[in-house]
């Protein structure tokens, strides 16, 4: 089970961090990521960060946002700077993703989403 906290609503240019919390044993053996769907766009992946603390970055979260990972305490940050309205959508934890020719495969266990909604 994933419980995804910290969404928001925020100014452009502001900052907020979103916080996934996992239940269970299998969390530090797996990749841990954050996905997001905006009104009437596909679910996209932001960021992930395997077991082994490689992190991939799509291209809009590059440089902005940053994905960390407390094994300890079974839960994935992400750190979302310099934010605009681009970016408001529903972030959804996710725990699994395994890599894919082209891309990334998300894992079976989802979070409930948090909404980020950034104002001009």
């Amino acid at each position: 089970q994933l419980q995804a906290s910290g969404g928001g609503l925020v100014q452009a240019g502001g900052s907020l961090r979103l916080s996934c919390a996992a239940s269970g044993s299998s969390f530090s053996r797996n990749a841990a990521g954050w996905y997001r769907q905006a009104p009437g766009k596909q679910r996209e992946l932001v960021a992930l960060i395997f077991s082994s603390g490689r992190t991939n970055y799509a291209d809009p979260a590059k440089g902005r946002f940053t994905i960390s990972r407390d094994n300890a305490k079974k839960t994935v940050y992400l750190q979302m700077n310099s934010l605009n309205p681009e970016d408001t959508a529903v972030y959804s934890c996710n725990l699994g993703a395994r890599l894919a020719i082209g891309g990334t495969i998300p894992g079976p266990y989802w979070g409930q989403g948090t909404l980020v909604t950034v104002s001009s």
